[in-house]
């Protein structure tokens, strides 16, 4: 995610629009068939989720595929034809945590197990849950009004640089934009598809995680000398620029959806 990028061409702008568009529009037809078909987009982003963050800590392809194929068994197990998305797949990932850690003597490598399985498990709980179709899509939308109030506020308004050193374009106009943009977008969700009151609270709250995520990716990239976690998507670079949101709002927003409040 971003503000403004400086010195975007149209013709960037453009491909980046129409990728991200046919992004959303894939997002949304799996999550409306739900099932077997929202779980396997879910993990097939979680591998190559993993492959772009053994890129950022320098690991060899060898160690980059242990790292796959470590992660995918947790990830096989919260397939609906499986265990599902329960406790058993949670302590898989921790246990994955652990394993690779152990094997490539590398703690950063493992906690990337973590850091792309947590989201993925978070986003299919979701999906799982009882009104899942409704609250997996206000997860998402949060985490992509955010993205755009930041962008089109950044750009509009600019002024003060949220963090210079970690992300140039970023100021706090941008960050202002995307809470504002999510909250509004919980709102609509709340008076048309009955949203409980605590996901519209907690929504301003999840925008700043979601830029959070976002700047530190950007740190990630940064320390590795990369513009880009990877080239596989036309105009926005790899899963995890696009992802980077999306990884901390997740695991928050299922706890909200399955411990029980009052409101």
């Amino acid at each position: 995610m971003s503000d403004a990028p400086a010195g975007k061409r149209p013709s960037e702008l453009a491909t980046r629009t129409l990728t991200g568009l046919a992004l959303i529009a894939l997002a949304l037809v799996a999550l409306a068939f739900g099932g077997f078909v929202f779980w396997l987009l879910a993990v097939t982003l979680g591998v190559f989720m993993m492959a772009e963050w053994s890129d950022l800590h320098g690991a060899d392809s060898k160690t980059k595929r242990l790292g796959q194929y470590v992660l995918s068994v947790p990830l096989a197990i919260m397939c609906p034809l499986a265990a599902g998305p329960d406790f058993f797949a949670l302590g898989l990932l921790v246990g994955a945590f652990f394993f690779l850690t152990i094997i490539s003597r590398r703690p950063q490598l493992g906690a990337g197990v973590l850091y792309c399985g947590l989201p993925i498990y978070a986003l299919v709980l979701i999906r799982h849950e009882p009104d899942g179709l409704r609250n997996a899509l206000w997860a998402l939308s949060l985490v992509w009004a955010t993205d755009i109030g930041a962008y089109f506020a950044g750009r509009s308004i600019g002024g003060p640089k949220l963090a210079p050193r970690v992300s140039p374009n970023k100021t706090w106009a941008g960050l202002i934009g995307g809470i504002v943009l999510a909250t509004v977008v919980a709102a609509v969700m709340g008076q048309v598809y009955l949203l409980p009151l605590r996901f519209v609270i907690a929504t301003p709250l999840l925008a700043i995680l979601a830029q959070a995520g976002d700047l530190y990716e950007s740190h990630l990239k940064r320390r590795a000398g990369v513009k880009d976690s990877g080239s596989v998507i036309p105009g926005h670079g790899g899963f995890l620029d696009r992802l980077d949101g999306v990884v901390p709002v997740m695991p928050v927003a299922a706890l909200l959806v399955v411990v029980p409040l009052a409101f």
